[in-house]
């Protein structure tokens, strides 16, 4: 059978991002957010609870499996360790664009894997802003939902890679007044989420009136789209599109500066991702305003190692984030939210050229 463009796309995205370079070439910022050492936590290390609350969910750890793949084969199986690593650890997981399963409904079961092998824990469906657009918009939502009996749907903001894309749809005109359709119609919550060039201050605050529940700010420092659209014009042989992918590579708002923006518009919860490395950026994160963690590329490279690798991952991934709570003397999430962070170089810089004060991160407790 004759695989369809968008089933295509979706195998050279998954390749590319196993195989190439795709990072950005600046940090994610987070190195410039320092947690303070408490040299008397005053609690043991085995006492440290890594549980959360999330839409209305309680999971075992603030950590959450970003979305990426799905809708070829090869995208099925690694589906598969994915989900079942977050419902061994009792983390929610995010699923790749669902269009191209919308397109071919054969390509479906690449997203069903998911909740066949995670039954319990949270999962979000996904789709784009120029696939909600028009009447049919909140259909569609509907039918990504109820196509992996998802607990929430992300819908994603990846104008940059629609723009530079060879076959690409940047159509957002009307794009804020699509969300809100489906906001206010859809059984589960919408999660407005970025894909590596951050969320304003500005923006977060229009996606909070549209009524999305959520906001992943996928800020820049991991995985850069442009990159990823890059190699592929490079293998086609699209010179033009190729030297416009290195012109934005490194496009976007940082992860460190796109969460104060985000913290400090609005009171939704917030996910941070966008080139986290460890659990300790996950603690400086939740710190400076997030409820939860996200990575994508890291936890693709361990699953296309295998599960165990997938789960050894993670499992130091929290136990980097207990270390980091325990060293800061936070006994759980809501005191982390609380523990002091000091704000220097470039963070620094942006929170007082926009407006933000640094000090009422510092001065807690």
């Amino acid at each position: 059978m004759a695989r369809s463009r968008t089933e295509i796309r979706k195998f050279d995205h998954l390749d590319i991002a196993l195989k190439e370079d795709v990072g950005f070439h600046l940090s994610n910022w987070l190195d410039d957010a320092h947690l303070i050492h408490r040299a008397l936590p005053e609690l043991d290390l085995e006492e440290i609870d890594l549980g959360a609350e999330f839409l209305g969910h309680r999971i075992r750890a603030p950590i959450l499996i970003e979305s990426m793949t799905g809708g070829t084969g090869r995208a099925s199986k690694l589906n598969e360790i994915l989900a079942k690593a977050a419902e061994k650890f009792g983390i929610p997981l995010g699923l790749g664009s669902q269009r191209a399963a919308l397109e071919s409904p054969r390509l479906a079961r690449t997203f069903k894997v998911a909740r066949e092998a995670a039954p319990s824990i949270p999962i979000f469906a996904n789709i784009g802003v120029p696939q909600i657009i028009g009447e049919d918009g909140p259909e569609i939502a509907g039918s990504v939902v109820d196509m992996v009996g998802a607990d929430a749907l992300c819908i994603h903001l990846n104008a940059l890679q629609e723009a530079i894309q060879p076959e690409g749809e940047p159509r957002f005109s009307r794009g804020l007044e699509a969300i809100a359709a489906i906001a206010k119609s859809l059984r589960v919550p919408v999660i407005a989420k970025e894909t590596g060039c951050g969320i304003s201050g500005e923006v977060a605050k229009a996606l909070e009136r549209a009524g999305v529940a959520c906001i992943d700010i996928g800020g820049a420092g991991g995985t850069s789209w442009s990159a990823v659209e890059c190699h592929r014009a490079k293998r086609m042989g699209l010179r033009k599109r190729e030297r416009i992918g290195l012109a934005f590579w490194d496009w976007g708002i940082p992860t460190g500066a796109s969460l104060l923006e985000a913290s400090n518009s609005t009171g939704l919860p917030l996910i941070s991702s966008g080139g986290l490395r460890d659990g300790l950026d996950v603690a400086k994160s939740i710190a400076l305003g997030a409820s939860l963690g996200g990575f994508a590329r890291k936890l693709l490279l361990a699953a296309n190692m295998g599960q165990r690798r997938l789960e050894e991952a993670l499992e130091i991934l929290l136990d980097e984030l207990r270390i980091a709570m325990f060293l800061t003397g936070c006994r759980d999430v809501g005191e982390l939210r609380r523990a002091p962070v000091v704000l220097s170089g470039r963070l620094l810089e942006w929170a007082r050229l926009r407006g933000i004060d640094p000090q009422k991160y510092s001065m807690r407790r």
